[in-house]
């Protein structure tokens, strides 16, 4: 049974299947319950408990075949083998685990044994102890008695000597100038003195002491006099001398001058800080180190003064009153120092020393607002807190504005010498100046916006706040700060369009051209581009109102417009200026015959390429009508007027000089009205179109004004001819080119005292060599 229980044990798989077969055997389930299952009560059931064998073998022999009856019997055989081979095992098993709990329990029943006589040698011991003790309480109970007694006298003997030895040691304490202690010793001793007083040697005592009190509350009053010992041997002495019953209105207005003359001194100290930043500011001491001493002297003192009077006084009336009055003034003299030395924080750099300074201020004082609740000081402080972000966003709204001018400035410079350009304009680099400027602005603009975010930082206390934060992020920094640099930007471009002249003044146009862009650009994407970035940094809450961003871009396209409008109009001016020069320095009567496209027209078809290369370097190309196969070799009519003047000539003699402007006249009225002046769109197109308009406008005018010859009509033919040739690609409307210039060779025909036109065909030969 030991060879074969080897492999079993060491066979987990094998045990499972045992068991397992052995319950099924059995009829029991996993938990070794049997199934709640009908009893079968068939016999021939061989697990059932009415099985009967010889019914069974009757019924196999029945109806099974001899191999079958040998079959079944080889596996019942083998059943049965196995059944007893697993009840082996399980014997086996259960007789090593018997065993094993059969010498557990008898180490128990010796272990038990051995406690048993452990507790009754312990039981025996307490008994004798209890019989001790019983004993010993008896013998000492007189004893007790008389130790309580004796015990009552020594204590009673001791305060005796303490009082006979009290004037000796309140001298003692004179001496050592240990006052508390004499106070405190003597109220020790006060009430026994008083209620023995009847008797002769408690008098003398009584006596005594009251004399050596005497002098010391004199001493007291003498040091509280002097006043040179600090605040807390001041209050201290107050104290003391309170305890004496000294009168407490009168030591209250001591304690309080004594109080202010130290703080008076603290203040002195802070002024003499300041005072010397005049003749030399570098030597002058930070913002932070200024406060740092006002928190650490001044604030520190008087919330020590104001502890220690409520502490002393605070039993007696009027005290809260006095106590406010007295603090109200001597804060209200420190806060003019504050604010004196913030008001020399010019610089815009760094704000970290000064919101750290404001936040050190803001949190002491209110330790000011525990003391001495109902207090105005915290409040006037946290203005103070208030004016100073306020003050300083309004720095860094003037540094923004200075530096957008200077900015100017050097765009300025820069197109004043230009690395490149066309017929004497510079056109090279706008673009890049435009994003220069554009980007240096933006950059300033979050440089600043991350500065004044010092005030708003979580580690600063005013700043969580509502009463600072809510209005400083609204009105302080998105309205007085990013708004109203907004609109600086845009009314320092508008003040470019006032400047007088027929030139535009001194602004160059290319400037004029550059801001109405950059004005454009921020209506369409900058505007809301820095306001959200205000908004998501500052955590703005629109409690109050505040300006839209609608409102400020309309403003900026309104700038833009009249920026480009100017624009137009300078430009036009500038190239009129040239042709009203031409027409009125020659003599139109007695020319001679043109050979050549006059020279100012080949420099007016020059200026124009040099503008619409400008132009086109920040603006869109625009919408143009479609053109003509032959828009630059049109035969514009020369006599539009005299045309009409021809087919209408059977109605009118040749005696009514009036019939020519009547037709003109006509003519007019039946034109398309041109209007010279009007606003220009945001495009190329547009803007050429509204500069050609003033200068063939201008040049038409000068016409009308002077008289010509045979010949100077042919050259005004010629000029015309010329400027239709190439400027009708600039125009958003050809038929406005063709119609200007034919209303000047119209006008010149009319003021022409010999009117005899030049063949086309020549004329488009000299405009084609010229």
């Amino acid at each position: 049974m030991d060879e074969g229980s080897v492999p079993v044990a060491e066979d987990p798989g094998r045990r499972r299947r045992v068991h397992g077969m052995l319950k099924l055997y059995y009829g029991l389930n996993e938990e070794g319950k049997a199934p709640e299952q009908p009893e079968s009560l068939d016999p021939c059931d061989i697990n059932g408990p009415h099985f009967d064998p010889e019914l069974y073998l009757n019924k196999l022999r029945r109806e099974c075949s001899l191999t079958e009856l040998m079959d079944q019997e080889t596996c019942m055989v083998r059943q049965i083998r196995s059944l007893d081979s697993d009840m082996q095992t399980l014997v086996y098993e259960n007789y090593n685990k018997f065993i094993s709990a059969t010498d557990t329990i008898r180490k128990m029943k010796n272990d038990f044994k051995k406690m048993e006589d452990e507790m009754d040698c312990l039981s025996a011991n307490m008994a004798a102890i209890t019989e001790f003790s019983a004993r010993i309480s008896g013998t000492l109970q007189d004893q007790h008695a008389q130790i309580t007694k004796l015990s009552g006298v020594h204590t009673l003997l001791r305060k005796l000597q303490f009082l006979f030895e009290l004037p000796a040691r309140l001298n003692k304490c004179l001496e050592l100038q240990a006052y508390a202690q004499a106070v405190n010793t003597h109220r020790r001793a006060r009430c026994v003195l008083q209620q023995y007083s009847h008797l002769p040697s408690f008098k003398g005592i009584q006596d005594d002491c009251h004399a050596i009190m005497d002098k010391l509350a004199q001493e007291l009053r003498q040091k509280f006099r002097d006043g040179g010992s600090s605040a807390k041997d001041l209050s201290e002495c107050v104290e003391l001398l309170l305890q004496l019953d000294e009168p407490a209105e009168e030591l209250c207005d001591k304690f309080l001058s004594h109080a202010r003359s130290r703080l008076e001194s603290d203040l002195q100290g802070l002024e003499a800080e300041i005072r010397p930043s005049l003749p030399s500011p570098a030597s002058n001491t930070d913002i932070l180190e200024f406060i740092d001493r006002g928190c650490n002297e001044f604030v520190s003192s008087l919330c020590l003064v104001i502890t220690s009077y409520q502490e002393l006084f605070i039993n007696h009336a009027q005290k809260g009153e006095l106590l406010h009055v007295f603090v109200d003034d001597l804060a209200a003299r420190y806060f003019m120092l504050v604010e004196r030395r913030i008001q020399e924080e010019k610089g815009v750099g760094d704000n970290s020393l000064l919101v750290r300074a404001l936040d050190r201020f803001h949190r002491r004082l209110q330790a000011v607002a525990k003391l001495l609740p109902g207090s105005a000081v915290p409040n006037k402080g946290t203005e103070i807190v208030i004016r100073a972000a306020t003050e300083r966003v309004k720095q860094y709204l003037s540094a923004l504005q200075s530096f957008y001018m200077d900015s100017l400035t050097d765009v300025r410079q820069a197109l004043a010498t230009p690395r490149l350009s066309v017929a004497g304009t510079s056109v090279a680099g706008l673009p890049e100046l435009l994003s220069s400027l554009s980007a240096s602005i933006l950059n300033q603009i979050k440089s600043v916006l991350a500065s004044v975010h010092l005030f708003t930082a979580k580690d600063i206390t005013f700043s969580n706040k509502p009463y600072f934060k809510g209005e400083f992020c609204s009105q302080g920094v998105r309205e007085s700060l990013v708004v109203s640099f907004i609109k600086f930007v845009c009314q320092s471009s508008r003040q470019f369009c006032e400047t007088a002249g027929d030139k535009g003044g001194s602004t160059p146009p290319a400037l004029l051209l550059l801001l109405s862009r950059l004005c454009l650009d921020y209506e369409t994407s900058t505007i809301s581009y820095i306001l959200t970035l205000t908004d998501e940094q500052f955590l703005v809450q629109h409690h109050s109102p505040v300006t839209p961003v609608t409102t400020l871009c309309a403003e900026a396209r309104e700038a833009a417009q009249k920026l480009l409008n100017h624009y137009v109009k300078v430009q036009g001016l500038i190239i009129s200026q040239m042709l009203r020069k031409s027409v009125e320095t020659r003599d139109w009567v007695n020319t001679i015959e043109p050979r050549n496209v006059r020279a100012v027209m080949k420099r007016v078809v020059e200026d124009t390429t040099s503008i619409d290369v400008q132009v086109g370097l920040l603006y869109e190309e625009g919408v143009r009508k479609a053109h003509s196969s032959d828009s630059s070799k049109r035969t514009f009519s020369v006599y539009s007027s005299s045309r009409q003047q021809a087919r209408y000539a059977a109605s009118y003699t040749p005696s009514a000089p009036m019939d020519t402007n009547l037709l003109s006249n006509i003519h007019k009225l039946f034109s398309e009205r041109i209007d010279i002046f009007s606003s220009v769109e945001f495009n190329k197109v547009s803007v050429m179109t509204g500069i050609i308009k003033i200068s063939l406008k201008t040049f038409l005018e000068c016409v009308r004004l002077r008289t010509f010859g045979r010949y100077g009509l042919q050259q005004i033919q010629v000029d015309c001819h010329y400027l239709q040739m190439y400027l009708w690609r600039f125009v958003s409307d050809e038929n406005l080119v063709h119609f200007l210039l034919d209303e000047i060779v119209g006008s010149a025909a009319h003021r022409c005292l010999d009117p005899a036109p030049m063949e086309q065909s020549v004329i488009e030969v000299i405009c084609e060599r010229g």
